[in-house]
């Protein structure tokens, strides 16, 4: 079963890792996105994120679907993503998955990626020293 999660809490690593964890999997792939401190020269103070929650959810387990469409080899998914405020240095998605072997593991990370923040409803403002602004997933 697929683990996706909204949440207002950090980000427990381990907890995740430990529920894509399978004894015929070989492989454990994550990335782990965090708030930088710094975008285009200007110093963040921290991203507060949005949601439209249940259409994220939705289109998370989409996702994830689409996932084991074109890499069948993959056992686990987990995708979690903070809401709220997210300070500088601190997690604010996490996506893991799990395979026997690593083939494939880490291209399906980078589309897990990169189609998490063209197709989930979920917002970013950025607060920082010239103000707040809400900007584009990317």
């Amino acid at each position: 079963m697929d683990q996706v999660e909204l949440t207002r809490s950090p980000i427990d690593v381990g907890r995740v890792l430990s529920g894509i964890s399978d004894p015929e999997c070989g492989a454990q792939v994550l990335f782990l996105g965090t708030v930088r401190g710094v975008e285009d020269g200007e110093r963040i103070e921290y991203l507060e994120y949005e949601a439209y929650e249940e259409m994220a959810r939705e289109e998370l387990f989409r996702l994830c679907q689409r996932l084991r469409a074109r890499w069948p080899e993959i056992r686990k998914v987990a995708i979690v993503h903070r809401l709220g405020r997210v300070g500088v240095g601190e997690a604010a998605v996490l996506i893991a998955l799990s395979a026997p072997h690593r083939e494939g593991t880490f291209p399906a990370l980078a589309y897990a990626v990169k189609e998490l923040k063209e197709t989930v409803p979920i917002w970013k403002k950025e607060v920082g020293e010239k103000g707040a602004r809400w900007k584009p997933a990317k």
